[in-house]
């Protein structure tokens, strides 16, 4: 058994209970990623924001947390993941806490940049201590279902809570409710998670080249978030973007020197690995841009109020947690992971592309309903797919910074492509004239744009996939091996 499994106590009922302790600090996270989004104009009436200080409030979380994953994930193998795991909850529940309490504008940027933190450290380890609960390929499939359906239906739940609370109560509420459910979380993970050991005590843990690769992070989501403000090709953006390169650099260079590198290039040797986070970054940077550009629509275009606009976008999650937990894991077990990764891509771009033909007179039921039908379907059957595959390639050792990587890409990907698709809807509807009818025909023009472009993203993921993914080993009940197995494959064939 690896040093790094998470050591529930016996019995198969604990291991699905200490998964539900890890996917409800997962979901907390990845909730609030989104549940800010339509409790804006209510946060900016009651604080003072400004129009261009608002987005801050979901800049400054969505910095920390892009930046910080991959160290967290390194730190999860050296120190012990339900350490680091259970840490960023704490630091998570409480900076929920202040920024529920924030009596200004400052108070709640400082909060969140301190909550984007500790969901950083929080999911960093989630889907490495997920894997390591499960040995049986047929349970590990499963297990991976229910963590994708969190981590894919978690940002469109979001939409929905932050609508309800914001209407019902109040906006504090959209952060007041993270306290009792991350405290209980935190009680359960220190008992319903046994200790484990870091492979690391002893070891160094590479501090310039975590210091280098934290900033450069940190920084290209700086650059990513800002455009809007600054400009595509303004000086501020440029200089940014390419600090952000020579810092990305220097790290590459101190990973090919270090004795004992914060990410050792030896991760990107197992194609699995490399293909998948590429097809991840893709897909992401695709499909993330949905869950904005929809609600823009939904409310802007067609007039639908906050929870009306969450009930529309409901379909995607619903569909999501159908396909993740039950018809993902038999598929994968059936056809392989990647069979079903490449279906899935198709039906996603299928998906974006009937929202880039949506209209300014449109209606839900036949502009929007049958794509989110086509998306939930196909990013539920995605993620399993690929979140296994990437996993595969990672020996246990390293499973824990995989899983780091993955959800970096994940996060950069995301705040990638949806700078770049609401770049690219605001300029094309900027250059449109009109106002009354002829500003929704603008704005529809500049979303059915962006949706085309998100469509060809998730095609180039599906071209990457086809060309780079390889099935790994088969065991038992033609199930994927176990990550080690699948890794030992995996470097005969590099």
């Amino acid at each position: 058994m690896s040093a790094h499994a998470v050591y529930p106590p016996a019995g198969q009922a604990s291991r699905w209970r200490a998964l539900a302790i890890l996917c409800v600090g997962q979901l907390m996270v990845i909730l609030d990623g989104t549940v800010v989004n339509v409790a804006l104009p209510a946060v900016q009436e009651s604080l003072g924001f400004s129009p261009a200080g608002l987005g801050w409030v979901v800049n400054a979380y969505l910095i920390p947390f892009g930046g910080l994953l991959l160290l967290a994930g390194r730190f999860g193998d050296l120190l012990g993941r339900k350490r680091v795991f259970v840490t960023g909850l704490a630091v998570f529940t409480a900076a929920s806490l202040l920024c529920g309490l924030a009596p200004d504008a400052g108070t709640l940027l400082v909060a969140r940049f301190v909550q984007g933190a500790g969901g950083a450290v929080t999911s960093s380890v989630t889907l490495a201590m997920a894997v390591t609960l499960f040995t049986e390929p047929v349970e590990r499939a499963k297990a991976i279902g229910v963590y994708s359906f969190v981590q894919s239906a978690g940002g469109t739940l979001g939409l929905l809570l932050g609508g309800v609370l914001t209407q019902a109560l109040s906006w504090h509420w959209i952060f007041f409710v993270n306290v009792p459910i991350g405290a209980a979380a935190v009680l359960a993970a220190r008992r319903g998670l046994r200790p484990e050991r870091g492979t690391g005590r002893g070891r160094s843990t590479d501090v310039p080249g975590a210091g280098l690769i934290t900033a450069a992070l940190m920084l290209a989501v700086y650059t990513v978030v800002s455009v809007s403000d600054h400009g595509l090709g303004s000086a501020h953006t440029l200089g940014c973007g390419l600090g952000a390169l020579v810092l990305l650099a220097a790290f590459g260079v101190r990973q090919a020197r270090a004795a004992d590198p914060l990410l050792p290039p030896r991760m990107f040797r197992f194609r699995n690995v490399s293909g998948a986070l590429a097809t991840h970054a893709l897909l992401v940077a695709g499909m993330f841009g949905f869950q904005f550009l929809v609600v823009l629509y939904l409310r802007k275009v067609l007039g639908f109020d906050e929870v009306r606009t969450g009930l529309g976008v409901l379909p995607v999650s619903l569909l999501i947690g159908a396909m993740s937990l039950f018809l993902a894991p038999r598929l994968v077990a059936r056809s392989g992971s990647r069979s079903v990764l490449l279906a899935a891509l198709l039906l996603i771009a299928g998906g974006l592309g009937l929202l880039g033909l949506v209209s300014a007179d449109g209606a839900y039921l036949t502009d929007v309903f049958p794509a989110t039908v086509l998306l939930g379907v196909g990013f539920g059957l995605a993620m399993p797919a690929l979140a296994g595959l990437a996993m595969s390639g990672a020996t246990p050792r390293d499973s824990g910074l995989a899983s780091g990587m993955f959800n970096t890409v994940q996060q950069v990907g995301a705040s990638l492509g949806l700078a770049v698709l609401s770049t690219l809807a605001a300029s094309h509807t900027g250059a449109l004239p009109g106002g009354g009818a002829a500003r929704a025909d603008a704005l529809t023009d500049g979303y059915r744009l962006a949706f085309r472009v998100g469509a060809c993203f998730v095609l180039a993921a599906a071209v990457v996939a086809a060309a780079v993914l390889r099935e790994p080993p088969r065991t038992g009940e033609g199930a994927p091996a176990a990550p080690a197995a699948a890794a030992r494959r995996a470097a005969a064939d590099r």
